[in-house]
């Protein structure tokens, strides 16, 4: 039984009007749990440029040093903190009630190859823990957006990274910024220098007391370049000794938690000092600027024992600044629908939840392919996996494509190369119905709803809001409008925009589609239907969603409550009563969905 809530929704200041009436706001955003949230995920650099003095970030010279060139699509655009203020009332206007921020930390402006270089826009390639990046602005900017999103009843989630820092440390084995072999513990134990039969270091080293730990040259004879000494900050970040130095991983048995990340300095997040440094770092943001939540970045690369110090010791940062409701949400990337692989590590791993890598697969198959529905099936059917079972599953962000893998209409693109802008439009806008009615907390991907179409994954899918002048995002034919991303896309009239705001409104002022329990109610073998239940958990009403996922019409029985006995639509045409105690037709059109309330 799920216990019973505060009053959840916020009616956000919009320029599109909410399709059902809404309650009264709740009586404090910190009230609202996880599950509550609409949640809108940008990169502040490709978002908004609010203070054009800030472009170069303070820095001289050319774009390999200032890492500023808004022509290429590896460098800093401008975008920053105070454009993201700039913006609010857009960002509100959607319907999302939480922002999460890609990493605003200061990073290493540049780094790379010679000749295949590319900027720390992203946010994560960290120097320094403590200082917003100047390519964004300043901690008092990064506070005032805290504070005007608060004013405004929404909450920020701030991108973390415990893994690693920028890549600063070489090795004298190793050519800079070239691929260095991982050499493993077995081979290169801790307490041999350079290999077993190397001379004995770290005698005192029991593999627990991390502080007899001393000599880093175990692997290779790790270095910091002249000029790089005390780049890092806090000062204990530049020692060698709190990384893992290794070689890089190939994300593959025991390198994937030990290896560099392309090249990022690997912590030793098993060293009880590193533990402590961590949770010093980011336990002072909670401090000094209230924010609402954590998304971690490669949580998975990062040993479960760190997770289950860190962990506590956020969520009671939190509650002692008045934050009850402390959301932390970590990536554990895979491009497979395997719900086990990302329960595993909210049951061992000690993270509270994890992105909900899982859901995009299945959408991505079923909308943006021809997987059968059923496919829908086996995904929801798993939630008993998570820690805290079905609850748990609900406080999993779900999301259709991010900064990494691409976008979700290159998929449906991929999936569908010869259907026309209309098809391709309207799986896109039904892949984005059931993000926002399904279990899950709805993670919106900054400039899908403009009906950006990336080229790829990564920089190919970091599109500018404002006007660009990167070539290979302009010449994109973007999805329910004929504008291109070489003019501002901060309007509110294309079809995608419109659907996320009726959706989103809909469910914030409907605790079923919130902190409801899920029924599976329809599947099959073949695009078609599927169909749920969701159930408000203080009255019980039942409110039926059902989805088409295939270009032809359906028509079906689908069971409901025995008690269900007429619904309402709150979109799509709705059967006015029950066919039968326990069953109601479902009409849908090709590529459609319906979602009616019982009354």
């Amino acid at each position: 039984m799920i216990r019973r809530a505060l009053l959840t929704a916020l009616l956000a200041t919009s320029l599109v009007q909410p399709a059902v009436s809404t309650p009264a706001p709740a009586p404090s955003y910190r009230d609202r749990l996880p599950e509550d949230e609409v949640i809108y995920f940008v990169l502040p650099d490709r978002f908004e440029n609010g203070d054009p003095k800030n472009d170069t970030g303070g820095l001289k010279g050319d774009r390999l040093t200032t890492g500023f060139d808004p022509t290429a699509k590896g460098f800093y655009h401008g975008g920053d903190l105070k454009g993201l203020i700039k913006r609010l009332d857009y960002i509100q206007a959607l319907g999302a009630t939480a922002l999460w921020v890609g990493p605003i930390f200061k990073n290493k402006a540049v780094q790379g190859p010679v000749g295949d270089e590319s900027a720390g826009y992203h946010g994560y390639w960290i120097t320094d823990f403590t200082q917003v990046d100047p390519h964004f602005g300043t901690n008092a900017d990064f506070k005032a957006l805290v504070d005007a999103a608060h004013a405004r009843g929404m909450k920020v989630y701030m991108d973390i990274i415990a893994n690693h820092t920028a890549d600063v440390i070489k090795y004298r084995e190793c050519a800079p910024d070239k691929p260095c072999a991982y050499r493993s513990r077995a081979d290169y134990p801790y307490t041999r220098r350079g290999g077993i039969g190397g001379p004995a270091i770290n005698p005192a080293f029991t593999g627990g007391n991390y502080d007899k730990l001393t000599d880093p040259i175990w692997a290779y004879t790790p270095y910091l370049p002249k000029g790089e000494e005390k780049v890092k900050v806090p000062a204990w970040l530049n020692d060698p000794v709190y990384y893992h130095n290794r070689g890089d991983s190939t994300f593959s048995t025991e390198d994937s938690q030990l290896g560099d990340f392309s090249g990022l300095d690997d912590l030793m997040t098993e060293n009880p000092r590193v533990i402590a440094g961590m949770i010093e770092i980011y336990g002072k943001w909670i401090d000094d600027f209230g924010v609402d939540g954590f998304r971690i970045d490669t949580a998975q690369h990062v040993d479960a024992a760190f997770w289950r110090a860190f962990v506590p010791a956020m969520l009671a940062r939190a509650r002692a600044n008045g934050i009850p409701n402390f959301h932390i949400f970590g990536e554990v990337f895979t491009d497979q629908m395997d719900p086990a692989r990302l329960a595993e590590h909210t049951r061992a791993g000690g993270l509270p939840s994890v992105l909900d890598f899982a859901f995009a697969r299945a959408v991505i198959d079923t909308v943006g392919g021809t997987a059968p529905t059923g496919e829908l099936f086996r995904l929801f059917f798993a939630d008993p996996v998570y820690e805290g079972g079905e609850a748990g599953a609900r406080t999993l962000p779900t999301f259709l494509g991010n900064h990494d893998a691409g976008r979700f209409s290159q998929f449906v693109k991929k999936g569908f190369p010869t259907a026309s802008d209309d098809e391709l439009l309207k799986r896109v806008m039904l892949g984005h119905a059931m993000l926002l009615t399904l279990r899950g907390v709805p993670t919106i991907y900054y400039g899908d709803e403009q009906g950006f179409v990336s080229d790829g994954g990564d920089q190919l899918a970091r599109e500018d809001m404002f006007g660009s002048k990167v070539a290979v995002y302009n010449d994109n034919k973007l999805l329910g409008t004929t504008k291109t991303t070489a003019t501002p896309s901060f309007g509110t009239d294309n079809p995608i925009f419109k659907l996320i705001a009726e959706l989103s409104r809909i469910r914030t002022s409907h605790r079923a589609l919130t902190r409801g329990r899920q029924e599976l109610r329809a599947w099959g073998n073949k695009p078609g239907l599927f169909a749920v239940s969701r159930f408000d958990p203080d009255t019980g009403k039942e409110v039926l969603i059902a989805f088409n996922t295939s270009t032809a019409p359906l028509s079906a029985n689908v069971l409901v409550d025995q008690a269900s006995t007429a619904f309402a639509p709150l979109h799509g045409r709705c059967a006015a009563t029950a066919s039968a105690p326990g069953s109601v037709r479902a009409d849908l059109a090709p590529l459609d969905f319906i979602i009616c309330e019982a009354k």
